[in-house]
């Protein structure tokens, strides 16, 4: 339970997805906001704060990625084979009840200001999960994902040690294999948009 609570959601790619979803939200574009040759990318960080330290925090961590995985999966097939839930106007629907969630969880939270509700909103782990996968669903195309770690020292820029040193990171795409990608280690565009977003 603690290294799912220590433990990070997002897509890299496209890099302005939040924008994207932002203005699906809010009308002004249609779905899908993401085109068929478009490559996505997601992620999921495992022991943020913390690392993943020791036997028993990797299986956890293993195990964690696994049902995400399969969850991702069945929730493919579950829009593959009801076609309606990837509807425009059913996915609007889905996405602004998970906005009002969140606008209720944080109206006492006097932190929060409207750009950083719309920021939360727009990199909402369940939104961008439906997202990933209504879009893969839609297009019928594949997707895999890769298994890392914990990150060693010598997998990582310096600029980016202390973000990613002794975590686990699983990344999928929605291409069939690391081969189709056009970079030779499923790892450089997700430094790459970790370093250009510190």
């Amino acid at each position: 339970m603690v290294l799912i609570a220590d433990s990070y959601m997002g897509m890299f790619s496209p890099e302005d997805i939040s924008y994207r979803i932002t203005r699906f939200i809010a009308g002004n574009v249609g779905f899908p906001f993401i085109d068929k040759h478009e490559i996505m990318a997601t992620f999921y960080l495992f022991g943020k704060d913390d690392g993943v330290k020791g036997d028993i925090e990797i299986l956890a961590a293993t195990d964690l990625a696994r049902r995400t995985i399969e969850q991702l999966s069945r929730d493919i097939r579950m829009f593959i084979n009801n076609p309606t839930k990837m509807h425009h106007d059913f996915v609007r629907e889905s996405y602004t009840r998970r906005a009002l969630q969140i606008s209720i969880e944080v109206q006492n939270d006097k932190s929060f200001n409207l750009y950083e509700m719309n920021k939360r909103i727009a990199t909402d782990p369940i939104i961008l999960s439906s997202c990933f996968a209504q879009h893969i669903a839609y297009y019928a195309q594949d997707h895999f994902f890769e298994l890392f770690g914990p990150l060693k020292e010598n997998q990582i820029p310096t600029t980016i040690k202390k973000k990613l040193e002794g975590r686990m990171l699983l990344l999928g795409f929605n291409v069939k294999d690391s081969k189709s990608l056009p970079v030779k280690n499923t790892l450089i565009p997700f430094i790459n948009w970790i370093i250009k977003n510190s």
